[in-house]
Protein backbone atom coordinates (compact mmCIF):
# COMPACT_ATOMS: atom_id res chain seq x y z
CA UNK A 1 0.00 0.00 0.00
CA UNK A 2 1.68 3.39 -0.77
CA UNK A 3 1.14 6.52 1.40
CA UNK A 4 -0.29 9.24 0.56
CA UNK A 5 1.11 12.86 0.67
CA UNK A 6 -1.25 16.13 0.68
CA UNK A 7 0.75 19.49 1.17
CA UNK A 8 -1.93 21.94 2.62
CA UNK A 9 0.46 24.97 2.64
CA UNK A 10 3.24 26.09 5.41
CA UNK A 11 3.94 22.97 7.91
CA UNK A 12 0.36 21.76 6.87
CA UNK A 13 0.43 18.43 5.69
CA UNK A 14 -1.78 15.15 5.83
CA UNK A 15 0.28 11.39 5.37
CA UNK A 16 -2.25 8.33 4.90
CA UNK A 17 -0.85 5.32 5.93
CA UNK A 18 -2.13 2.03 5.95
CA UNK A 19 -5.34 3.87 6.42
CA UNK A 20 -4.31 5.88 9.41
CA UNK A 21 -4.99 10.25 8.66
CA UNK A 22 -2.15 11.85 10.31
CA UNK A 23 -1.95 15.67 10.10
CA UNK A 24 0.81 17.63 11.01
CA UNK A 25 1.39 21.36 12.32
CA UNK A 26 -2.52 22.68 10.87
CA UNK A 27 -2.77 26.20 10.46
CA UNK A 28 -6.19 26.78 8.22
CA UNK A 29 -6.39 30.73 8.42
CA UNK A 30 -6.45 33.08 6.02
CA UNK A 31 -4.52 35.78 7.78
CA UNK A 32 -2.30 35.14 11.57
CA UNK A 33 -1.08 38.28 13.37
CA UNK A 34 1.04 40.11 10.75
CA UNK A 35 1.02 37.65 7.97
CA UNK A 36 -1.45 36.46 5.15
CA UNK A 37 -1.61 33.65 3.23
CA UNK A 38 -0.77 34.63 -0.08
CA UNK A 39 -0.75 31.60 -1.96
CA UNK A 40 -3.29 28.55 -2.07
CA UNK A 41 -7.06 28.34 -0.79
CA UNK A 42 -7.69 27.62 2.42
CA UNK A 43 -8.04 23.91 3.20
CA UNK A 44 -11.14 22.30 2.61
CA UNK A 45 -13.06 21.08 5.98
CA UNK A 46 -11.86 17.63 4.82
CA UNK A 47 -8.55 18.67 5.78
CA UNK A 48 -9.25 18.61 9.50
CA UNK A 49 -10.45 15.25 9.72
CA UNK A 50 -7.75 12.99 11.24
CA UNK A 51 -7.09 10.75 13.33
CA UNK A 52 -3.93 12.17 14.17
CA UNK A 53 -2.41 15.45 14.59
CA UNK A 54 1.24 16.22 15.46
CA UNK A 55 2.34 19.56 16.52
CA UNK A 56 6.13 20.20 16.20
CA UNK A 57 6.38 23.65 18.61
CA UNK A 58 4.90 26.30 20.17
CA UNK A 59 4.82 28.84 17.99
CA UNK A 60 1.85 30.18 16.53
CA UNK A 61 2.19 28.91 13.13
CA UNK A 62 2.76 25.77 14.35
CA UNK A 63 0.37 25.23 17.23
CA UNK A 64 -2.68 27.79 16.03
CA UNK A 65 -4.97 27.31 18.36
CA UNK A 66 -8.45 28.21 16.44
CA UNK A 67 -7.38 25.42 13.73
CA UNK A 68 -6.94 22.89 16.93
CA UNK A 69 -10.18 23.85 17.43
CA UNK A 70 -11.32 22.49 14.03
CA UNK A 71 -10.46 19.28 14.83
CA UNK A 72 -12.99 16.40 15.09
CA UNK A 73 -13.49 15.05 18.65
CA UNK A 74 -11.68 11.85 19.41
CA UNK A 75 -8.49 13.56 17.38
CA UNK A 76 -5.79 12.32 19.12
CA UNK A 77 -3.31 15.09 19.70
CA UNK A 78 0.84 15.21 19.95
CA UNK A 79 2.46 17.80 21.21
CA UNK A 80 5.89 18.69 23.25
CA UNK A 81 5.58 17.78 26.80
CA UNK A 82 4.94 21.24 28.79
CA UNK A 83 2.56 22.39 26.09
CA UNK A 84 -0.60 22.57 28.12
CA UNK A 85 1.36 24.44 30.73
CA UNK A 86 2.92 27.26 28.32
CA UNK A 87 0.33 28.00 26.05
CA UNK A 88 -2.34 29.82 27.67
CA UNK A 89 -5.93 28.33 26.08
CA UNK A 90 -4.68 24.67 24.61
CA UNK A 91 -6.33 23.15 27.64
CA UNK A 92 -9.58 24.50 27.29
CA UNK A 93 -9.31 24.65 23.54
CA UNK A 94 -8.45 20.58 23.52
CA UNK A 95 -11.01 20.03 26.51
CA UNK A 96 -14.37 22.02 24.16
CA UNK A 97 -12.99 19.85 20.82
CA UNK A 98 -12.74 16.85 23.21
CA UNK A 99 -9.49 15.90 21.63
CA UNK A 100 -7.17 13.53 23.28
CA UNK A 101 -3.88 14.92 23.74
CA UNK A 102 -0.65 13.23 24.91
CA UNK A 103 2.82 15.27 25.82
CA UNK A 104 5.25 13.77 24.14
CA UNK A 105 9.72 13.83 24.20
CA UNK A 106 11.97 12.82 21.36
CA UNK A 107 11.99 9.02 21.83
CA UNK A 108 8.24 8.13 22.95
CA UNK A 109 6.53 6.01 20.55
CA UNK A 110 2.84 6.19 20.06
CA UNK A 111 0.71 3.53 18.83
CA UNK A 112 -2.08 5.06 16.68
CA UNK A 113 -3.39 1.85 15.56
CA UNK A 114 -3.64 -0.67 12.16
CA UNK A 115 0.05 -1.30 12.73
CA UNK A 116 1.03 2.46 12.40
CA UNK A 117 3.26 4.08 15.15
CA UNK A 118 4.51 7.70 15.77
CA UNK A 119 7.92 8.14 17.12
CA UNK A 120 8.78 12.27 18.72
CA UNK A 121 11.99 12.81 17.49
CA UNK A 122 14.52 16.02 18.44
CA UNK A 123 14.64 19.03 16.47
CA UNK A 124 16.94 22.10 16.40
CA UNK A 125 14.45 24.97 17.05
CA UNK A 126 13.35 27.32 19.41
CA UNK A 127 10.52 25.74 21.67
CA UNK A 128 8.96 28.96 23.28
CA UNK A 129 5.36 30.03 22.60
CA UNK A 130 7.75 32.86 21.38
CA UNK A 131 7.67 36.01 22.28
CA UNK A 132 5.02 35.35 24.61
CA UNK A 133 6.80 33.82 27.77
CA UNK A 134 10.20 31.85 28.53
CA UNK A 135 8.81 28.65 29.51
CA UNK A 136 11.09 26.36 27.05
CA UNK A 137 9.45 22.90 25.48
CA UNK A 138 11.05 20.77 22.96
CA UNK A 139 10.75 21.77 19.31
CA UNK A 140 10.29 18.38 17.83
CA UNK A 141 10.04 16.20 14.42
CA UNK A 142 8.06 13.19 13.88
CA UNK A 143 8.46 9.98 12.25
CA UNK A 144 5.72 8.36 11.07
CA UNK A 145 6.34 4.60 10.40
CA UNK A 146 3.45 2.08 8.75
CA UNK A 147 3.93 0.47 5.49
CA UNK A 148 6.22 3.36 4.74
CA UNK A 149 8.33 5.76 6.85
CA UNK A 150 8.07 9.41 6.41
CA UNK A 151 9.95 11.73 8.37
CA UNK A 152 8.72 15.60 8.98
CA UNK A 153 11.11 17.08 10.43
CA UNK A 154 8.91 20.29 11.26
CA UNK A 155 10.90 23.43 11.51
CA UNK A 156 14.37 23.08 12.34
CA UNK A 157 18.08 24.09 11.69
CA UNK A 158 20.77 21.64 10.07
CA UNK A 159 21.94 18.80 12.37
CA UNK A 160 22.36 15.13 12.09
CA UNK A 161 19.07 14.47 11.19
CA UNK A 162 19.41 10.92 10.33
CA UNK A 163 20.60 9.99 13.38
CA UNK A 164 16.44 10.68 14.74
CA UNK A 165 15.21 9.59 11.28
CA UNK A 166 16.31 6.25 11.20
CA UNK A 167 17.57 4.64 8.10
CA UNK A 168 16.69 5.95 4.79
CA UNK A 169 13.18 6.89 5.05
CA UNK A 170 11.28 6.24 2.32
CA UNK A 171 9.53 10.20 2.74
CA UNK A 172 11.06 13.35 4.44
CA UNK A 173 9.14 16.05 4.51
CA UNK A 174 11.26 18.88 4.77
CA UNK A 175 10.59 22.77 5.81
CA UNK A 176 12.44 25.09 3.10
CA UNK A 177 11.71 28.49 3.62
CA UNK A 178 9.99 30.43 6.20
CA UNK A 179 7.06 33.57 6.42
CA UNK A 180 9.63 36.35 5.32
CA UNK A 181 12.57 37.65 4.09
CA UNK A 182 14.77 36.43 7.28
CA UNK A 183 15.60 32.83 8.14
CA UNK A 184 17.76 33.19 11.83
CA UNK A 185 18.66 29.77 13.99
CA UNK A 186 16.98 27.12 14.03
CA UNK A 187 15.67 26.66 10.14
CA UNK A 188 16.80 25.12 7.28
CA UNK A 189 16.92 27.16 3.96
CA UNK A 190 16.93 25.50 0.65
CA UNK A 191 20.77 25.06 0.43
CA UNK A 192 20.57 23.74 4.36
CA UNK A 193 17.53 21.21 3.25
CA UNK A 194 19.27 20.47 0.19
CA UNK A 195 22.22 19.17 2.15
CA UNK A 196 20.05 17.45 4.96
CA UNK A 197 19.14 15.03 1.85
CA UNK A 198 22.38 14.00 1.83
CA UNK A 199 22.85 12.13 5.33
CA UNK A 200 19.45 11.16 5.29
CA UNK A 201 18.90 9.41 2.05
CA UNK A 202 15.26 9.41 1.63
CA UNK A 203 13.96 7.55 -1.06
CA UNK A 204 11.89 11.16 -1.91
CA UNK A 205 11.82 14.58 -0.55
CA UNK A 206 8.84 17.12 -0.31
CA UNK A 207 9.56 20.73 0.01
CA UNK A 208 7.07 22.49 3.03
CA UNK A 209 7.36 25.57 5.06
CA UNK A 210 7.33 27.96 2.31
CA UNK A 211 5.11 30.08 -0.59
CA UNK A 212 2.23 30.25 1.86
CA UNK A 213 2.37 32.88 4.14
CA UNK A 214 3.58 36.33 3.93
CA UNK A 215 3.96 39.43 6.06
CA UNK A 216 1.62 42.63 5.14
CA UNK A 217 3.29 45.21 3.31
CA UNK A 218 5.99 43.08 2.79
CA UNK A 219 4.93 42.01 -0.97
CA UNK A 220 8.11 44.16 -2.64
CA UNK A 221 10.66 43.05 -0.44
CA UNK A 222 12.94 40.63 -1.16
CA UNK A 223 10.07 38.31 -2.90
CA UNK A 224 12.29 35.88 -4.50
CA UNK A 225 12.29 34.54 -0.91
CA UNK A 226 8.54 33.99 -0.94
CA UNK A 227 8.41 32.00 -4.53
CA UNK A 228 11.61 30.74 -4.93
CA UNK A 229 12.34 28.20 -2.25
CA UNK A 230 10.94 24.92 -3.85
CA UNK A 231 12.18 25.16 -7.08
CA UNK A 232 15.62 25.96 -5.31
CA UNK A 233 15.88 23.28 -2.88
CA UNK A 234 14.95 20.86 -6.02
CA UNK A 235 17.81 22.54 -8.16
CA UNK A 236 20.22 21.81 -5.22
CA UNK A 237 19.11 18.69 -4.08
CA UNK A 238 19.97 17.14 -7.62
CA UNK A 239 23.33 18.48 -6.49
CA UNK A 240 23.83 16.97 -2.72
CA UNK A 241 21.47 14.36 -3.24
CA UNK A 242 21.04 12.75 -6.60
CA UNK A 243 19.15 9.89 -5.97
CA UNK A 244 16.99 11.12 -4.19
CA UNK A 245 13.12 11.80 -5.91
CA UNK A 246 12.00 15.35 -5.11
CA UNK A 247 8.42 16.14 -5.53
CA UNK A 248 7.43 19.71 -5.57
CA UNK A 249 3.68 20.08 -4.37
CA UNK A 250 1.28 23.25 -4.94
CA UNK A 251 -0.96 24.08 -2.49
CA UNK A 252 -3.59 21.12 -1.86
CA UNK A 253 -1.77 18.83 -4.02
CA UNK A 254 -1.76 15.10 -3.22
CA UNK A 255 1.02 12.45 -4.02
CA UNK A 256 1.45 8.63 -4.04
CA UNK A 257 4.41 7.05 -3.27
CA UNK A 258 5.46 3.66 -3.04
CA UNK A 259 7.34 2.18 -0.02
CA UNK A 260 10.52 0.41 -0.11
CA UNK A 261 10.10 -3.67 -0.64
Amino acid sequence: MPVEVTWWGHATTTVVDSGVRVLTDPLFAQRLMHLRRRRGDLPPRSATVADVAVISHLHSDHLHLPSVALLHPGTRLLVPRGALTAVPGLRRTTAQAELEVHEVVPGDETDVGDGVVIRAVRAEHDGRRWPYGPRTVPALGYVIRGEATTYFAGDTGLFDMAEEAGPAPDVALLPVGGWGPFLGHGHLNADRAAQALATLAPRAAIPIHYGTYWPIGMDAIRPHEFHAPGQEFERLAGGTAPGVAVHRLTHGESIRLEAAR
